[in-house]
């Protein structure tokens, strides 16, 4: 009998636990995607002769620079950027394929594919990307949808999801329709391409300055050179994608990453193109930063539990929080860590404990939910203690 007393006191001692929580998906300067928020001094520098420009930094979509950007204009072969997408989305990439004869001799860039030949889909990509094949994207269409008009449905099916409402496809390639009925704006684009640099196979593409493919039925292969100059003019660069037509005048999609900084620029009818968008991304490595305000493993504090089966645990982060801002703005940056001192058990994994809001001058720049993340932690009432001297008695006995 003394041992089951003992066992008994034995489970009545509170257990102090550090149990690591996570943040729930908040927002990240979520209102900076949005253009009535660009900053009257951002439109005021003068970066570029395009008619229409955008500069974000591709975590966040935080806009850097813009001019015009939410005007329609026709946007040539950068169109392939969701073309890319699209294709990475829906086929298997090392699959052959044989080559549809609606494929064959499109007007304009192409990859010189025959009728019928065979070739894999990732090589149709490269062939879309990097030699800005015409040919290629109408393949790529007709393997996806079946034919380029139900194919230019779901890229626009695709865009109002991304949010990037004011575009319209017509054609997996940009080509001039004559109704002027194929345009996006200059930030939408940017969304798109934000978007498109989250695939890792996407990122690997754009970035790959020539490749080499099989040429079924030739004693050579495809030497296949990427466009876009930036890749090997620019430090840091690595995507996106090049476009031209009488129409559009001379298009480009870029994008180059610094400090673990990733920015996109988009430069349409520009007829410099790839001075202009060094200059804009000059500007925002210049002038804006990645500033890390909580560290992953960060202890936020205690949280004491009251009744529970665990009477202390450390509210810790999961993982980092980093915002983007203008660099003489960083000792203005301040961080709200609003957590539950004491908490009535039970609690339970997912459970929101508090929260962490960045912001600057007033204005918010992330806000994120804290939330338990450890093994749940039970109310100890005369169920638990009950429990405990049935088991204890048990085990005694036995």
């Amino acid at each position: 009998m003394k041992k089951i007393v003992t066992a008994l006191l034995s489970c009545l001692l509170l257990l102090n636990t550090c149990i690591t929580v996570a943040f729930a998906d908040g927002t990240d300067d979520a209102e900076d995607t949005q253009a009535v928020n660009i900053m009257d001094e951002i439109n005021s520098v003068s970066l570029t002769g395009a008619k229409g420009a955008i500069l974000i930094e591709a975590d966040t979509n935080k806009i850097l620079y813009a001019k015009n950007a939410e005007a329609q204009m026709p946007m040539a072969s950068t169109t392939k950027i969701m073309t890319a997408i699209l294709a990475l989305e829906n086929l298997d990439l090392d699959s052959i394929v044989s080559v549809d004869e609606r494929a064959y001799a499109v007007e304009g860039s192409s990859m010189l594919l025959e009728k019928g030949e065979k070739i894999s889909v990732r090589n149709l990509l490269y062939g879309l990307m990097l030699t800005s094949g015409n040919d290629a994207a109408v393949e790529l269409a007709i393997l996806v949808s079946g034919s380029t008009e139900k194919f230019a449905e779901q890229m626009n099916a695709k865009a109002v999801e991304l949010g990037a409402l004011n575009t319209n496809f017509v054609n997996p390639n940009g080509l001039p329709t004559g109704k002027n009925n194929h345009y996006t704006t200059a930030h939408d684009l940017a969304i798109i391409a934000s978007y498109a640099m989250r695939n890792e196979t996407f990122k690997q593409i754009v970035s790959t300055e020539y490749i080499k493919i099989p040429w079924e039925g030739k004693a050579w292969d495809r030497v296949l050179k990427n466009k876009n100059k930036i890749l090997w003019q620019y430090e840091g660069g690595n995507g996106i994608k090049t476009g031209y037509t009488d129409a559009a005048g001379r298009c480009l999609v870029s994008s180059a990453k610094r400090d673990g900084m990733q920015l996109i620029c988009v430069v349409l009818n520009c007829p410099d193109m790839f001075g202009d968008s060094m200059s804009m991304l000059d500007y925002g490595f210049n002038n804006y930063e990645r500033l890390k305000v909580i560290s992953s493993g960060q202890d936020l504090g205690e949280v004491k539990v009251n009744t529970g089966t665990s009477n202390l645990f450390h509210a810790t982060a999961a993982c980092d929080i980093i915002v983007t801002i203008n660099k003489k703005d960083e000792a203005n940056v301040k961080t709200n860590i609003s957590l539950t001192k004491e908490i009535d058990a039970p609690v339970f994994s997912g459970q929101k404990i508090g929260s962490i809001e960045v912001t600057l001058d007033g204005k918010v720049l992330s806000s994120s939910d804290i939330v338990y993340d450890g093994p749940d932690i039970y109310r100890k009432d005369y169920m638990y203690y009950l429990k405990g001297i049935l088991s204890d008695y048990f085990n005694f006995i036995n």
